[in-house]
């Protein structure tokens, strides 16, 4: 049976203990083994244990700005629909022309419909294509394609103009319906890479990070608008509404609507080389491609803030070549696909997480969408020119954006790794279906600040609860040959809501509306919708209970894995007492380097002395031949790896735990270059691959 290596004759000399340079050791102490299993375990159990640094800050940048494109492309529209009608359908029926003229300045109800829901169908086809595509082939040949995609369907957008042999309508509707299929490709790629290159500690603060950067998108679209609009403030002065428009009025609307669509696509441009430079994440890497040296090399590499690893191309055939059956992760095919999801466990999570997604975006998508509609019914969007309705309809966007979304986005960074996943979106969904039902209920009996009150309040809650949650959960409960899919399925289920929202709130927001209508005349069933979504927010809230919790577990143990020895005290949430002395203060995102680099100094050179204080009771054997791996005794193996007691001693009984630590075994971290957060003590019942840290010391 074959002998665990002894540990490189460096790996104890020249270790660092300052700043994020003190995490780069542990690829050459662990490039030594040949046990695949073990060095994908202590590899990724270092990746979960990391404190946050710059390329986690880079990850979460770099994922962003498409989230930010695709948010500013998705609600740009709420901007620029008055502008459409002003451009397009101005005039009485009979004088249209090409396309122009026909509905008195007003966007008809069934092109709305269709640019709305174009981009939400697009979305669809996008979060399906691209997430089955990044489980095949890999998350970072996929990553950047489609934020081109949607730099090119944006351009695209810009440029539309109807002629005799096509319309507005059919050309705006097919770049909006390409450019979704960009921005659904953006939803599983960004949310996977980031939660497979993030600590355990702080990966949800980085994936809602990530997400709300769609509140940023939302801002700058109606930031973008009111510089639009008070630039071409002189073209709009005569303008009483929208039917009254003139000629220099439709060329102002007509170059208005274009630079603000343009002006989303240009951050994106400068991002596109980082995506495109980001390494595949060393997740994927070894699961399903199966490459144990280049998943080490990424790993560097992303620390390193570099493209690619370095790998030593014959060394990475020989290792792939036995490290590939040998790894005991399973691979993804259709028969194993059946097995997985036959499981009710499986099957539940799923349900969960594609239907609160669904119920979540029927109210999310069909009020957001709609924003303009719904500022004008109570009463701020309106104005007595076309330039006041436009002015306030932007100033109306950023009020409901910066006082409730933004602050909903932010309060979800900071306490969705302290209160968890699941009951962050319970309450987000029963605080939302008592804010329609009051809406609802009592529409009639609220003034217009009250009504303004409880939709920035709802705004909050959607972000702060179920909108941030369903992005964050699909991305960490799946495992890693289905998570890419699973995650895009799951969204798309949500933008199949979104659709259905626009079928529903559209033609209710306008119906028995007279043509001169001004606030809440507009649209006399909006209570009659907020009930609607009231009753989709509380099924919301029922399904939410089929969702697991993944707050502090790795994406292994989610997936089904045992904890190890070695990844014991991962979460950074659990810091045992050790009889007769202190709690060890906590290190995390806010300690500064100098007193990370102290304590870890501390710890290692404390365990050092530790070991030899008491290495009469550890497992080792003075007298071990050189055949046993410097005298040292497992109890266990992995599947690769076998190590037997040494020559003439009998194998530790399961229940013999005695050593040092009250008969507890030593923790495997010591001196490997990072900081050990702690955790739940590490005992024989909790053991795979045993004490492997001890043995390499």
């Amino acid at each position: 049976m074959d002998m665990l290596p002894e540990p490189a004759a460096s790996t104890s000399h020249g270790r660092t203990f300052g700043g994020n340079r003190a995490f780069h050791n542990f690829f050459n102490d662990f490039s030594h083994i040949q046990d695949p299993n073990l060095r994908r375990r202590l590899a990724l159990s270092e990746i979960d244990k990391v404190p946050f640094g710059a390329y986690h800050v880079r990850a979460v940048l770099v994922a962003g700005i498409g989230f930010f494109l695709d948010s500013y492309d998705i609600f740009a529209i709420n901007m620029i629909t008055t502008l459409l009608g002003v451009v397009f359908w101005n005039g009485p029926p009979e004088k249209a022309v090409n396309g122009y003229g026909g509905n008195y300045g007003t966007l008809p109800t069934p092109v709305s419909q269709t640019l709305k829901a174009s981009t939400s169908a697009g979305i669809v086809i996008g979060q399906v294509l691209f997430g089955w595509l990044a489980d095949v082939f890999g998350r970072r040949r996929m990553y950047g394609v489609e934020l081109a995609i949607i730099v090119v369907a944006t351009f695209g957008c810009t440029l539309v103009a109807p002629s005799q042999a096509m319309s507005f309508t059919g050309l705006m509707a097919f770049w909006r319906v390409i450019m979704g299929v960009g921005i659904g490709g953006d939803y599983p790629l960004s949310s996977v890479i980031t939660s497979e290159f993030a600590p355990t500690r702080w990966r949800g603060a980085m994936m809602s990070a990530v997400f709300s950067m769609q509140g940023i998108g939302q801002l700058v679209a109606a930031l973008v608008a009111l510089i639009v609009t008070a630039s071409f403030k002189d073209a709009y002065h005569g303008a009483i509404n929208v039917g009254s428009c003139d000629v220099v009025c439709q060329t102002a609307a007509d170059r208005s609507w274009r630079l603000i669509v343009g002006a989303g696509a240009l951050p994106a441009c400068f991002a596109l080389y980082y995506r495109i430079t980001i390494p595949e994440t060393p997740r994927y890497t070894f699961e399903v491609a199966r490459d144990v040296e280049k998943a080490d090399a990424d790993i560097k590499a992303y620390m390193a803030s570099k493209a690619e690893g370095d790998v030593d191309e014959v060394k990475q055939a020989r290792m792939k070549k036995v490290a590939s059956p040998a790894l005991n992760t399973p691979t993804a095919s259709w028969p194993d696909l059946y097995n997985y999801f036959k499981q009710w466990k499986n099957t539940k999570m799923l349900i969960g997480t594609t239907m609160s997604w669904f119920f979540l975006d029927l109210a999310f998508y069909g009020l957001g969408l709609n924003n303009t509609i719904v500022l004008h019914a109570i009463g701020y969007a309106t104005g007595d020119t076309l330039y006041e309705q436009l002015l306030n309809n932007a100033i109306g966007t950023i009020i409901l954006t910066v006082a409730g979304s933004l602050p909903g986005y932010w309060m979800a960074i900071f306490t969705i790794d302290t209160i968890g996943r699941k009951p962050l979106q319970i309450f987000g969904f029963v605080a939302l279906t008592i804010i329609f039902s009051i809406l609802g209920f009592y529409y009639q009996h609220l003034n217009q600040g009250a009504m303004l009150a409880f939709y920035v309040i709802a705004q909050f809650f959607f972000n702060w609860g179920p909108n941030t949650t369903t992005f964050i959960v699909p991305a960490e409960c799946f495992p890693t040959r289905y998570r890419s899919s699973g995650h895009g399925v799951s969204a798309a289920m949500g933008k199949i809501g979104a659709i259905i929202a626009q079928v529903i709130s559209l033609p209710l927001l306008s119906k028995n509306s007279p043509v001169d209508c001004k606030g809440s005349q507009c649209s006399p069933w909006l209570d009659k919708l907020m009930q609607i979504f009231a009753l989709f927010m509380l099924c919301g809230t029922f399904v939410s209970f089929l969702i697991p919790e993944t707050k502090g577990l790795t994406l292994e143990e989610l997936a089904g894995e045992q904890p190890t020895s070695y990844n014991a005290g991962r979460n950074g949430f659990f810091y045992p007492l050790n009889k007769g002395t202190a709690r060890n203060p906590r290190v995390g995102i806010m300690t500064s380097p100098e007193i990370a680099a102290q304590q870890q100094a501390h710890d290692y050179h404390s365990r050092r002395a530790g070991s030899r204080s008491h290495g009469s009771k550890w497992s080792r054997h003075r007298g071990g031949s050189g055949d046993t791996a410097g005298g040292y005794e497992m109890s266990s193996t992995s599947s690769t790896t076998g190590i037997v007691p040494p020559s003439g001693t009998a194998a530790r009984e399961d229940g013999d735990t005695s050593g040092a630590h009250g008969g507890l075994l030593p923790g495997w971290g010591a001196g490997w270059g990072r900081i050990d957060r702690g955790g739940h003590p590490t005992s024989i019942e909790n053991i795979n691959l045993q004490d492997v840290g001890h043995l390499l010391r």
